[in-house]
């Protein structure tokens, strides 16, 4: 076993070419028959045989072709779902052809690898979420689905004991979900942690929690201003409560020290590792600095970048500035740096969503803008006139509305080359939806989002509004171009809660009952699609992502079931066995889970 001692503990396919392949095999092999006799699970076994197989294929030369064979294969392409039984890739990573047996025909026995009757589909890209924000919550407070304030200063107090310096950050909140459903306040915090400032982010990443400390920091008080398209969340005394709302938050944010460039790159790495588990093979990472983009361009430089990122960039300032034109396909095609991210409005929840008319369940609040229309319009032009793809954040009726009529104004009334996008399109005026396709906008959709805020949507919209809320069907057939993701960490992760909740329109305790306006749901086909070609062609990466089909990459996952066949109901609890990017595999489940 000393020879065994000498591998590294964590072994990437891509440099195993150069291990021993009687070493993997005996691993392989006792591995397969402990594992199998221990649990006497068909998926361990199937998974055994399979590393078996992998093990025999790493002695292969550089330049011969690899066929994937016995499974059960699935990718969309511009003509729909397309079935195959062996996958064929070239040494180069890219993707040589899918079909059946025949092409079994040129390939030698060595150079074939027996996927053991699994099933195959492409690497899932999440086409909205926050890469660097996933990561933070390995290394902050996560109070993602804390159930009270009184748990959520319960869990503060706990992380503060093993936190003695600095500042206390974290996210996950949601008193949608308390008892109470009311802001909480600095107070709750003081009582556990008075003496070092606080700062915890509402779920959506709209609203931040604070304690007395960090408000005196920053030096609020009942003087202080509300900022344009921000909110001080007031006691009756015109006191801050401890709640800032969208703009507001950077009155408390510029205090708090930034990440070192090494810092940022241990949390992106953190973060990728997470994803690349769940059979997520590409990101567009929606909203990053000029310091996060340079992190980026240097973890290409030195091939440490895993997965593929579609990176946009956060406002049309110093971040944009930075950059003369977009970069595209750097670092072997893992790296794009050529869209910017802006804001329209706020969230739902916090009721910082921007709305044509009063919220039904406040009458007095229609939200807020997070600029004046002309502004929205001269930040959309810089950019495309860079040649940069635009994204605005936009939850409210209001809030898509701004977005689509700077992008018309933009684009001259005529769809652009460009494909601007609205990012999460949640609540749309009946009218607007058909805006999308005329103007060749693509609808950057959380199909999550939908089962997560069914329980306050419609209090906040009422019957009339939530008509155009979440409303993928409507937007299917009137020709958009739906990309689907998760926004993490607003949401978990997991892809496969999205194909999920698209398909089904439940939460993962199957409720409500038949679905949530279950008329607005996709077909599987549909839903696979979004989070595939859809989300590619949404980054202008169609040609070289987002399907199996020949010349373009071989990014695919092997699942432990059939997505087409198997009941809906357990689309969410699909495994990823297996992820591979380039033709290399990056993941691989260990044997017994």
């Amino acid at each position: 076993m000393d020879k065994f001692a000498e591998l590294p503990r964590h072994v990437n396919i891509s440099e195993c070419f150069q291990v021993e392949r009687s070493i993997m095999l005996s691993i392989c092999g006792i591995f397969a028959t402990s594992l199998t006799d221990a649990t006497g699970a068909l998926f361990v076994t199937k998974c055994c045989r399979f590393l078996i197989a992998l093990a025999s294929f790493w002695t292969l030369t550089a330049t011969a072709d690899t066929a994937v064979h016995n499974i059960t294969g699935y990718t969309s392409t511009a003509d729909g779902i397309r079935e195959f039984s062996v996958l064929v890739f070239g040494a180069d990573g890219r993707l040589v052809a899918t079909g059946d047996e025949n092409l079994l025909a040129d390939i030698p026995a060595g150079d074939r690898i027996d996927g053991d009757g699994l099933f195959v589909l492409p690497g899932l890209t999440d086409a909205h979420a926050h890469v660097y924000s996933q990561g933070f919550l390995a290394v902050s407070l996560n109070l993602l689905g804390t159930p009270s304030v009184e748990a959520a200063v319960e869990s503060i107090a706990e992380f503060a004991a093993t936190r003695r310096t600095g500042w206390i950050l974290g996210r996950g909140w949601n008193q949608v979900l308390w008892p109470v459903q009311e802001f909480p306040t600095a107070a709750d915090i003081d009582a556990v942690v008075s003496d070092r400032p606080v700062w915890l982010r509402r779920i959506d990443g709209h609203a931040a929690w604070a304690n007395s400390r960090a408000l005196e920091i920053a030096g609020i008080d009942a003087d202080t201003p509300d900022p344009v398209g921000g909110k001080i969340i007031r006691d009756a005394n015109g006191n801050a409560t401890g709640v800032l709302v969208d703009t507001a938050m950077a009155l408390v944010e510029k205090h708090i020290p930034d990440p070192t460039r090494s810092e940022i790159r241990e949390t992106y790495n953190a973060a990728v590792d997470s994803l690349l588990a769940l059979g997520i093979t590409g990101v567009h990472d929606a909203g990053i600095s000029k310091t996060e983009a340079e992190v980026y361009l240097s973890m290409a430089d030195d091939g440490a970048l895993k997965m593929r990122i579609y990176a946009m960039l956060s406002d049309t300032g110093p971040n944009l500035d930075a950059f003369d034109e977009p970069i595209r396909a750097y670092g072997n095609d893992h790296l794009d740096i050529a869209s910017v991210k802006l804001y329209s409005d706020g969230a739902l929840g916090s009721r910082g969503a921007a709305m044509i008319e009063p919220y039904d369940d406040d009458p007095e609040n229609r939200g807020l803008p997070f600029y004046t229309q002309e502004e929205l319009d001269a930040f959309v032009r810089k950019a495309n006139n860079k040649g940069f793809q635009v994204g605005i954040h936009a939850i409210g009726d209001l809030g898509n509305r701004m977005a689509l009529d700077a992008f018309e104004r933009a684009q001259d009334g005529e769809p652009s080359p460009l494909r601007n996008r609205v990012e999460h399109a949640q609540i749309i005026a009946l009218d607007d939806i058909p805006r999308f396709s005329g103007l060749g906008v693509i609808a950057s959709i959380q199909p999550v989002h939908a089962t997560s805020d069914m329980n306050m949507a419609e209090d906040r919209v009422g019957p009339q509004r939530i008509k155009g809320g979440y409303a993928w069907r409507r937007l299917l057939d009137s020709g958009a171009v739906l990309a689907s993701g998760s926004d993490f960490p607003v949401e978990l992760p997991d892809p496969f809660h999205g194909l999920y909740a698209a398909v089904k329109r439940q939460d993962r305790q199957g409720l409500p009952e038949g679905g949530w306006y279950p008329d607005q749901a996709m077909t599987r086909a549909e839903a696979l699609h979004s989070f595939t070609l859809g989300a590619a062609f949404a980054a202008h990466q169609e040609d070289r992502l987002g399907s199996l089909e020949p010349g373009k990459w071989a990014d695919f996952i092997v699942v432990d079931r059939d997505y087409f066949e198997i009941p809906a109901s357990e689309i969410d609890d699909i495994r990823v066995l297996q992820t591979w990017v380039g033709g290399k595999l990056v993941y691989e489940a260990p044997a017994g889970e």
